[in-house]
């Protein structure tokens, strides 16, 4: 007997129709001997709905009562996927985040899951039951509803596979499994059959949008086996392994692209040390994530420019808190939200000389400029104009063979 988690995500759930198709294919696992434990994620496009409700009530609505609103599209979809396997005769019931409960710590719409009551669920599914749980929130020791953030509900499911001790969590999603790079953009992209946990971790922060990185971060560091499949097909899925199941004969296994970066340019900053830090501590302490860095050498030894990139959602915010930051003194803010960061992912890239080369190569081949670099050993990424966002993953995918 096998203990699954399985977790569907919005568009598996999106309409009536499918929910009784993944009722289905529940009760097929269920008829294997399996224990079952599902992830719901909300319908698809519910939660940009609950947003756009309460950006109508105000553009500072309170984040408590925000966490309460979108925590009710996952409750829609435990009861409507638990109601249709009852259907289908199927003993299944929906837990709601306060009745399991889920707990969690952290602020609002950023929490993160601490630990699950275990107990009457495990007595649940020994009796024959599937249990439902929503994805993507919780509840803080103060007794109130938060969020995991968006995408959250595959964090829910590593962090139940983990504290249920399953022996699988399986990832159900509208594509056959984890791509070289976006098959809706790059048609000729093909499916990974098996990935490494750093590979994926790498992709998914990069901009891949079939798995939340901060579930693969949860399942890499307790050694959880992941698949990512099609709820619609019955093809075989992508795995996603250890460090051991690292392919290091291929130096690039995907292509990755972000349209979500800002470039942001400090002109005439003091050049002295403790001024990158100057100017790095408030953003941290904004919890302003920035990525990449560059600071041009000075030429007379006494001023530089620093240019980095933020999320484009905290444009404004990284700007009011540099003009407000009277520990450093510049020429002049300049802004570019029209960026995109193209990267290369793989676990040969260690091993296999040139492949830098053979980036910018490709690049310069395009005639695409690049505005900035970030590397790490499985990683190579680049900044560039976001018009040419498509024209460079083509060619990337064609010159590393991903075709």
């Amino acid at each position: 007997m096998v203990k699954k988690v399985l977790k569907f995500g919005g568009t598996s759930v999106g309409t009536i129709k499918r929910i009784q198709h993944v009722a289905a294919l529940i009760k097929k696992e269920l008829s294997l001997d399996n224990k079952i434990i599902v992830i719901v994620s909300a319908m698809a496009g519910k939660t940009n709905e609950l947003i756009k409700l309460s950006s109508e009530i105000s553009d500072k609505f309170s984040k408590r009562e925000l966490d309460v609103l979108l925590t009710s599209g996952e409750q829609v979809s435990c009861a409507l996927l638990s109601g249709a396997l009852i259907n289908l005769k199927v003993k299944a019931k929906s837990w709601l985040n306060w009745q399991i409960p889920i707990l969690t710590s952290g602020e609002h719409s950023n929490a993160r899951i601490i630990n699950m009551h275990v107990e009457k669920i495990n007595e649940f599914l020994n009796d024959g039951g599937v249990a439902v749980i929503p994805g993507f929130q919780g509840i803080s020791k103060q007794g109130d509803i938060t969020t995991i953030g968006r995408g959250g509900s595959d964090a829910t499911a590593v962090a139940t596979a983990k504290i249920f001790n399953a022996d699988t969590c399986e990832i159900y999603t509208d594509v056959d499994g984890v791509f070289s790079t976006d098959p809706n953009k790059i048609p000729v992209a093909k499916k990974i059959d098996k990935i490494s946990y750093d590979e994926m971790l790498e992709l998914s922060s990069l901009g891949a949008k079939v798995m939340q990185s901060s579930a693969v971060q949860t399942a890499m560091i307790y050694d959880i086996p992941l698949e990512v499949k099609s709820t619609f097909t019955e093809r075989k899925g992508t795995k996603i392994f250890n460090q051991e199941n690292i392919d290091y004969s291929k130096s690039v296994t995907g292509v990755a692209y972000s349209k979500d970066d800002a470039k942001i340019t400090i002109t005439g900053v003091e050049d002295k040390p403790g001024v990158a830090a100057n100017l790095f501590e408030p953003l941290n302490k904004a919890q302003i994530n920035v990525d990449m860095v560059i600071q041009n050498i000075s030429s007379d030894q006494k001023t530089t420019d620093i240019t980095f990139t933020v999320k484009r959602d905290d444009i404004l915010k990284t700007k009011m808190i540099l003009k407000e930051n009277t520990k450093i003194n510049y020429k002049k803010i300049i802004q570019n939200d029209k960026v995109a960061k193209i990267s290369i992912v793989g676990a040969g890239m260690v091993s296999t000389p040139g492949v830098t080369y053979r980036m910018f190569r490709a690049l310069s081949d395009e005639k695409i400029n690049i505005l900035a670099i970030s590397t790490s050993e499985i990683k190579l990424s680049v900044l560039i104009e976001e018009d040419n966002t498509l024209k460079a993953i083509k060619k990337l995918h064609t010159t590393f063979d991903l075709d």
